[in-house]
C-alpha cells in the first residue's frame, strides 16, 4: 500500500530507480510514461519552460540543451521537433546513468542526428557535459530528497548559461486519487502504475520548491502550476542577463 501524506513527501523507493531494470519490461513501462504524458500533455511544460528562456536568445547560435535523467530520450525528440518548426539549431544531449534504458532510449531516438546520450551520474563532480545552455529536468527531481534537489539544481544553475527548467508533480491527494483510476484504465505495467503513485506521493508543495529557490541564488526563479498537476519552475541564469546588460 503506498502511503499519501499532504504534510510530507514519500521516502518511498520508485522501482524505475533500480539500474537492474531492463530488457521487455523496462520497454512496455517506458511505453507506458510515454503515453501518459501524451494523453495528459507533460510535454507541454517542458516545451513553454524552454520557450521562456529562449525569448531574447540569438536564433543564429547552436542552443546545447541536456536533459538530466532521460529515461528513453521521449523529451528530447519533442524538443527536436518543436525547435524544427521553430527554426532553432539544437544540440539535444540525453545523460541518465542507467545503461540499460540509455540503449532503449539509443534505439528510439535514432531518426534525430541532433540527439546524443552520455551514461553519468547527475551528482559526479565534473561538468556534465563540456558546455551547455539549458538544463532539462522533466519528472526528475522527485526521485530525492529536497536536500539533494538543491543539490542538483545549485550544480545545473552554475553550469547552464541560459537556465534550467524543471517539469515536475504537485503532491495533491486528488492527484493520487485520479491517478489510481487513470492508471487501471491507460496503463498496462504493474510497474508504471506502481511508480506513478509513488511519483506524486513524492512530488511537491510550491512552500517545498519556494525553500529550496531561495538557496539557489545564481538564478531568478518563476513557479507556476499547471494543468494535470505539474510544476513549471523555470531558472533563469542571472549571469546571462548580466551579460546582456554590459
Amino acid at each position: 500500500m503506498i502511503y499519501f501524506s499532504n504534510k510530507y513527501r514519500s521516502t518511498e523507493s520508485e522501482i524505475l530507480d533500480d539500474f537492474e531494470l531492463k530488457g521487455s519490461e523496462m520497454e512496455a513501462m517506458l511505453t507506458d510514461l510515454d503515453r501518459v504524458n501524451k494523453l495528459l500533455g507533460g510535454h507541454q511544460v517542458t516545451l513553454s519552460g524552454i520557450e521562456n528562456l529562449l525569448y531574447e536568445v540569438d536564433k543564429d547560435q547552436i542552443i546545447t540543451i541536456v536533459d538530466i535523467g532521460c529515461g528513453d530520450g521521449a523529451i528530447l525528440r519533442k524538443v527536436a521537433q518543436w525547435g524544427n518548426r521553430h527554426n532553432w539549431k539544437l544540440s539535444l544531449i540525453g545523460i541518465d546513468a542507467n545503461p540499460h534504458i540509455l540503449r532503449e532510449a539509443q534505439q528510439r531516438s535514432i531518426k534525430f542526428q541532433n540527439i546524443s546520450f552520455v551514461e553519468k551520474s547527475v551528482f559526479s563532480t565534473t561538468p556534465l557535459v563540456e558546455a551547455y545552455d539549458i538544463a532539462l529536468c522533466t519528472l526528475f527531481l522527485h526521485h530525492f530528497d529536497n536536500e539533494r534537489v538543491t543539490n542538483i539544481l545549485q550544480k545545473l544553475s552554475g553550469e547552464a548559461k541560459v537556465g534550467v527548467v524543471v517539469n515536475d508533480l504537485q503532491r495533491n491527494r486528488l492527484a493520487f486519487w485520479l491517478f489510481r483510476l487513470f492508471s487501471s484504465i491507460f496503463i498496462k505495467t504493474r510497474i508504471a502504475r506502481h511508480d506513478g503513485l509513488v511519483s506524486v506521493a513524492r512530488g511537491f508543495k510550491r512552500n517545498e520548491l519556494a525553500s529550496i529557490a531561495k538557496k539557489i541564488t545564481t538564478s531568478e526563479h518563476n513557479i507556476h502550476l499547471k494543468w494535470a498537476f505539474r510544476w513549471q519552475w523555470v531558472l533563469k541564469s542571472k549571469q546571462q542577463d548580466s551579460s546582456r546588460k554590459n
